[in-house]
């Protein structure tokens, strides 16, 4: 077991310690001082440079570790491809279109998916991709030319960097279709089910379409307060999310008189 500096996270701090990678497990040496199978791992998410691994049948083990990419990648792959998910090999294309435009230099590439709690990954010799469970916009089963032959794929569409991005999972028939309706149930939380007014949903795809609040207003011919309730609906749905707050201002009598002062004409 290969024994590589990590920070952890421990009573709210991180601190300084070494962990030992090994075929079927892991162990993260004192102050935590604990050994966690790769097989009783049921979750792990992915934040910029660190990982949390939550493992245990009711997940009541939670591990925070940051390191250097090369070492969470070794991590991510051992957990990935033994993890207590649903699990399959298969060829995936992530991401494949963005904004409804092929990527360039997209392409197949042949590894495994896993379904965790919060995340779909990806995982082959050249790449490991997560697509966050709350990120997905829409499972379809459909199908896609390749290699001059139309074949079945799952096409998933998600949010990257604040734009909507598809990715593909390439397998045999029978597996695709129990894929598909594994993933359908994973992400059943973020289907929508409650009605949408027409003018609420006019107004949800103005700002998919990437228009700002002035512009809204002014296409539907809205006041701010109206564009509020709207937004706020949105919002309670779970349909949108807070970017910034805009602020509206007025001048004080002080920036009156700055203008009126700053305005007037020299007299010579």
């Amino acid at each position: 077991m290969k024994s590589v500096p990590v920070k952890v996270e421990h009573e709210g701090r991180w601190v300084a310690t070494t962990m030992g990678i090994g075929e079927d497990r892991f162990r993260i040496d004192a102050p935590l001082n604990r050994e966690i199978l790769y097989k009783s791992v049921v979750d792990l998410e992915e934040k910029k440079n660190q990982v949390v691994v939550t493992a245990g049948a009711n997940g009541e083990v939670v591990c925070r570790i940051a390191s250097v990419e090369k070492v969470l990648t070794v991590l991510k792959k051992f957990i990935v491809t033994q993890a207590s998910a649903y699990r399959l090999n298969a060829f995936f294309m992530s991401p494949a279109v963005r904004g409804g435009v092929l990527i360039q230099d997209a392409k197949w590439e042949k590894g495994a998916i896993a379904v965790m709690k919060t995340g779909i990954w990806f995982v082959s010799q050249e790449s490991q991709v997560c697509i966050p469970i709350e990120d997905v916009a829409g499972i379809e089963l459909t199908s896609r030319e390749i290699q001059e032959k139309d074949l079945n794929v799952v096409k998933i569409d998600h949010l990257a960097e604040n734009e909507v991005v598809t990715s593909f999972v390439l397998c045999p028939m029978t597996t695709l279709q129990v894929l598909y309706n594994f993933l359908k149930e994973a992400t059943q939380d973020s289907e929508v089910r409650e009605e949408i007014d027409p003018l609420t949903g006019q107004v949800a795809m103005l700002v998919y379409s990437g228009m700002d609040s002035s512009a809204i207003e002014n296409m539907l011919k809205l006041s701010h307060k109206d564009l509020d309730a709207i937004y706020e609906r949105l919002l309670g749905m779970g349909l949108a999310e807070v970017l910034y707050v805009r602020k509206e201002v007025q001048l004080t009598a002080k920036g009156v008189r700055y203008i009126s002062d700053s305005v007037k004409s020299p007299i010579n």
